[in-house]
């Protein structure tokens, strides 16, 4: 488990999958601005949403775990 949540693992992949594809528009911009928007309505758009952020909450939640470590 602790091999999932190293640095060399999670920058890549939030990077890759988190802003795959690139052009026109990288797909979490493009689906952030339809939740802001308020037509996010398709249960496949929020699926997707959620496969594309799912990097960057692990990255965020590894971020965290080392912070409070430090604090200790």
């Amino acid at each position: 488990m602790n091999r999932l949540l190293d640095y060399r693992f999670l920058i890549p992949m939030a990077l890759l999958l988190g802003l795959a594809p690139f052009f026109p528009k990288p797909h979490l911009v493009e689906k952030l601005s339809m939740l802001l928007a308020g037509t996010l309505k398709r249960p496949i758009d929020v699926f997707d949403l959620l496969w594309h952020i799912w990097p960057f909450v692990s990255l965020g939640y590894r971020v965290f775990l080392d912070l409070r470590a430090r604090k200790q």
